[in-house]
Parts: structure tokens; C-alpha cells; sequence
């Protein structure tokens, strides 16, 4: 390694997908977001001005119209964005030691896991909890099923749906229906789902 990129601080290395461990930044961060988590998650249902409050505290940015319903885990916060008109149900963990970004209009179901990060495959890589993070971006208007995972460096393009139980471990293309543990593209959403309630009442 070279002197250069020993000089590089933990977020440096993190952004730059370098192995890192974590530092007193990144724990006094972690110990503030997980106790607001921890009061988000004990509020009534009525207590909704509350909630908001909170949750603009906890990610980076929260959009207009967004409902979060806990409970919430999250690691950071404020590396999570948040887009207007999105749907997050109950239990979304996320491990977000890096950048998470949710776009607008998105559904995630219940018991949904996003992670950005990994830990090295070889065992002496990890002696000192050593890992490395990718960035993970879920574009506008998706819909992710209940039971979900998906891993870091991960894109979910626009418009496309996500099956309960899902392991996406890799991009997924916009206006695609995906399923499966590894999560694999079905079929493009048509014209035809457009339609698919016509004359029903």
C-alpha cells in the first residue's frame, strides 16, 4: 500500500470502495442514529408530526408526502435519501454506511433489507471487522415486494417491480418485473399491465 492511501481517512477510503473499519466519527454517528431510530420506532400511530420530525433528523433527505412505518433500523442516516411520494412499510433495515439513495414515488414492502455493505471473502481480510461499501441506487417509481434484499452496488432502474423474497445482488433494468434468490429480469412491463384492470369494476 502506498503512503498516500495510508493517509486516506475511513471516509475517504469508503468512498473510494477500499477496505475500512469503522472510526469514533463513524460510531458517535451510528449511537446518535440508532437511538432516533429507537424513539421513532416507540411512537404511538397518532403521533405522526412526531414521526416526520424524527425521520428528517435520521436520513441526509426526506421528501414531501414520504410515509416511513416502523420500525426503522438504520446504521448512519444521513447517508440516506429519500425522494417525495414514497411508500417505506414496516422493518426496512438499512445498512447504510454508505450512500443509499431511494428516488420518488417508490413502494417497499415489509421486511426489506438494503445493504451498501460487504465484507471481504478471504477470512484475513477481516480480522479487525474490515469491509468495504458500494453505493446502492433504487430509482423512481419502483416497487420493492415484501422479504427483499439487495446488496450493495446494486441499481434498480425506473419503474421496475421486485418479487417477495428477492436476492438482488445485480442491476436490475428500468420497466422490468424481477424474481428470485439470485433476483433475475422476467419480463418488461408493457402497455399491456397498463391495462390489465380494464373492465373491471
Amino acid at each position: 500500500m502506498t503512503e498516500e492511501k495510508k493517509k486516506l481517512t475511513m471516509a475517504e477510503r469508503r468512498a473510494q470502495g477500499m477496505l475500512w473499519s469503522d472510526d469514533v466519527e463513524n460510531m458517535e454517528q451510528q449511537s446518535i442514529t440508532r437511538g432516533l431510530c429507537k424513539e421513532f420506532n416507540q411512537t404511538m400511530p397518532k403521533e405522526v408530526r412526531k414521526r416526520k420530525e424524527l425521520w428528517t433528523q435520521i436520513f441526509g433527505f426526506v421528501g414531501k408526502n414520504v410515509w416511513i412505518e416502523p420500525p426503522l433500523t438504520a446504521a448512519i442516516g444521513k447517508t440516506v435519501t429519500i425522494g417525495e411520494g414514497t411508500y417505506i412499510n414496516s422493518n426496512l433495515t438499512l445498512v447504510d454506511d454508505y450512500t443509499i439513495i431511494i428516488g420518488s414515488h417508490v413502494l417497499i414492502g415489509p421486511n426489506v433489507t438494503i445493504s451498501v455493505t460487504n465484507h471481504p471473502i478471504h477470512y484475513k481480510l477481516r480480522p479487525q471487522g474490515q469491509t468495504y461499501s458500494k453505493p446502492v441506487v433504487i430509482e423512481d417509481n419502483v416497487w420493492i415486494a415484501s422479504n427483499v434484499v439487495i446488496s450493495a452496488g446494486v441499481t434498480i432502474g425506473n419503474g421496475a417491480v421486485i418479487g417477495a423474497g428477492s436476492v438482488v445482488t445485480k442491476d436490475i433494468p428500468p420497466m422490468t418485473v424481477a424474481y428470485g434468490v439470485p433476483c433475475r429480469v422476467i419480463r418488461k412491463i408493457t402497455e399491456e399491465d397498463l391495462h390489465q384492470f380494464d373492465g373491471q369494476e
